[in-house]
């Protein structure tokens, strides 16, 4: 009975986290859009319309997912890296990609459109899942070097997008992941100097990325080019002061701040809502990515572990490093705000995410209450499950 409690318990923190932080986004959508949609479409309800049926759509994956068992997830780990690449891909092929502000980032056939790159990071995340939950694999270096490579290989087609934020995501998980798997704290930091160099290079070779560094480092120096963004950003966040301007009340969403309702919807929040806006708001998230994680710490099996926390991970990258960015605390590069920017791919993705998640707290509570305990045995890596029956 308590069992049953706690997952219940655990299930319901993830489903009002979740609808929370979705109706909140709808709200912030609605308030740091209407003007440029009016002005645009002259229609200052567009992206708001399109953010709800996101969240539908959103609505309807977590509930299918949940009924899902999460044996089927791990059978197929290959064919989830398999879709993740082709995805990736699709975005190369002539008249189905689509390119804005020199980006091909997207997909589309008429007035459809998606953005690969955020389904494939959670194809990733199920592959390493199945794939570190199989033995043993990370206390032999072939194995992390394979794990290394095949992450790599869709770090290198989102960079050619291009696109460095979500690259950052998917290299971030990747290495979390490995690190839980049992990846030796010597070999991890053995890889952090050359993936360090990586970045310094891959900065260096595109002109706009070193541009962004310049602009980050000051922004004042090109106000009304590269330092545009981040001055209105700050502006926007300065403004706010403690309490905020008020809902509905931004003055950098009337065409001053460029994605205000996308990547740097958090600026806005924090004009309207002030600094205790922006507080209650991260104090959401952690209680949504601490809920994941024990409900990963709970699992009866590995990949289940695995699959919750590279699902906390992703959600744990994308938040800190979209606060870091629209907060001037690292050089600007495009990245939503899980649950709350415009775009309907982000909120499927999470959403059903959480439905997984869902799912893997319920599926370890049945067990349970079957008799099936976990003895965890202290080897290398961080979790090695072993399934008893109750006697």
């Amino acid at each position: 009975m308590v069992m049953k409690l706690n997952a219940r318990k655990n299930s319901i923190i993830l489903v009002v986290l979740t609808l929370i932080l979705t109706i909140f986004g709808c709200v912030m959508v609605y308030s740091a859009s209407k003007y440029s949609a009016t002005v645009q479409y002259n229609d200052q309800f567009f992206y708001l319309k399109k953010q709800i049926t996101g969240v539908i759509i959103g609505l309807v994956g977590m509930v299918i997912v949940q009924f899902i068992n999460n044996k089927v997830y791990k059978k197929f780990y290959w064919v989830f890296y398999i879709v993740g690449l082709v995805f990736l891909a699709l975005v190369f092929i002539p008249g189905l990609g689509k390119s804005s502000y020199g980006a091909t980032r997207w997909i589309g056939i008429g007035s459809f459109t998606m953005q690969p790159s955020e389904i494939s990071k959670f194809c990733l995340v199920f592959f390493l899942a199945g794939y570190l939950s199989d033995g043993d694999k990370l206390s032999k270096f072939k194995h992390i070097l394979i794990t290394l490579s095949l992450g790599g290989i869709y770090c290198i087609l989102i960079m050619l997008e291009p696109n460095m934020s979500i690259t950052m995501c998917v290299a971030f998980t990747l290495i979390f992941m490995m690190f839980i798997g049992g990846m030796r704290l010597k070999v991890f930091g053995i890889l952090v100097i050359p993936a360090a160099l990586l970045v310094v290079v891959l900065i260096l070779i595109e002109p706009y990325r070193l541009s962004r560094i310049v602009a980050f480092l000051n922004p004042w120096a090109n106000p009304l080019d590269e330092g545009y963004q981040l001055i209105q950003s700050l502006y926007a966040i300065g403004s706010g002061g403690l309490w905020g301007v008020g809902l509905f009340n931004s003055r950098q969403a009337e065409l001053f701040l460029p994605f205000s309702e996308s990547d740097f919807i958090f600026s806005i929040i924090a004009e309207e809502l002030g600094f205790v806006g922006c507080l209650v708001l991260m104090a959401l998230f952690v209680v949504l990515i601490v809920t994941i994680f024990k409900v990963g710490m709970r699992a009866n099996n590995k990949f289940s572990a695995f699959l919750c926390f590279g699902i906390g991970a992703i959600i744990s990258i994308q938040v800190i490093l979209n606060i870091a960015v629209v907060t001037g605390s690292i050089p600007p590069t495009g990245l939503p705000l899980p649950f709350i920017s415009a775009g309907s791919t982000s909120l499927l993705v999470f959403m059903s995410a959480i439905g997984v998640v869902i799912n893997v707290d319920k599926q370890t509570a049945k067990e349970k209450a079957s008799g099936i305990n976990i003895i965890e045995e202290k080897t290398k890596p961080l979790f090695k499950f072993k399934l008893k029956k109750k006697i």
